[in-house]
């Protein structure tokens, strides 16, 4: 996936009351470039776990066929830990209401 100055990242946000939830959400992406540019085929059937500030399993959501996953989790401090065929890879995030945390993540 190359992308011409759209970000690719999570779903849409569309219907989504913001002002109420905090989001945590974005895309895998396998074999990108390191040039600035998110590139990369998007990796389906991975699994992302959300870890609580203490390191506790909260969530666990497979990615869509778009390498995409999304959260709706409490304000604050996570860890997100990526599972997909030979990679384990764990970054914390923070969500804040009213501001998603939408990420693109390469493996």
């Amino acid at each position: 996936m190359r992308t011409c100055g759209a970000t690719p990242g999570g779903p849409s946000l569309d219907g989504i009351d913001l002002t109420k939830q905090s989001v945590i959400q974005g895309v895998i992406l396998r074999d990108g470039d390191a040039d600035g540019v998110p590139n990369g085929a998007p990796v389906a059937n991975a699994h992302i776990r959300l870890l609580d500030s203490h390191g506790e399993f909260t969530a666990e959501v497979p990615t869509n066929t778009d390498g995409q996953f999304r959260f709706f989790a409490a304000p604050g401090a996570w860890t997100l830990v990526v599972l997909a065929p030979g990679v384990r890879k764990e970054l914390s995030v923070s969500a804040a209401t009213g501001i998603p945390a939408d990420l693109i993540i390469q493996i």
